[in-house]
């Protein structure tokens, strides 16, 4: 199994991942324009507003693409990730059998001495 370097976390994304430690994946949703974001940030990517709030994801998207690398006994895959929600984020999958355009639900795998961190695997339901 490879292991997770734990993240870095910065004072405006300490909310994201005490939700990961709990199973829940947060994202920031701007009140001024109503788009959702992901990398969490402060200041809305879409019209630059400072009116975001964090609001609980769904868990589920589709596989937008994905890489796998690494040897054959410590492989792990990249992919981006559509969420339900509107913003791709950049994640691993964990499983195997993904094509582009497959369901995915979040899944949290420890990290080393860190915070939990939210992976995707196939939603079989």
């Amino acid at each position: 199994m490879r292991k997770i370097p734990k993240p870095m976390v910065q004072p405006d994304t300490l909310a994201y991942w005490q939700a990961a430690d709990e199973g829940r994946l947060l994202v920031k949703r701007c009140t001024a324009c109503g788009e959702f974001h992901h990398y969490p940030r402060d200041i809305c990517p879409h019209c630059l507003s400072d009116a975001t709030e964090w609001v609980q994801a769904a868990g589920t998207g589709t596989v937008y693409s994905f890489s796998t690398m690494g040897s054959e006994e410590r492989a792990y895959t990249l992919a981006y990730v559509t969420l339900d929600e509107g913003p791709t984020m950049l994640s691993n999958l964990v499983g195997e059998g993904f094509a582009i355009d497959q369901r995915v639900r979040v899944v949290f795998e420890p990290s080393e001495g860190g915070h939990a961190v939210p992976m995707f695997t196939p939603d079989r339901g």
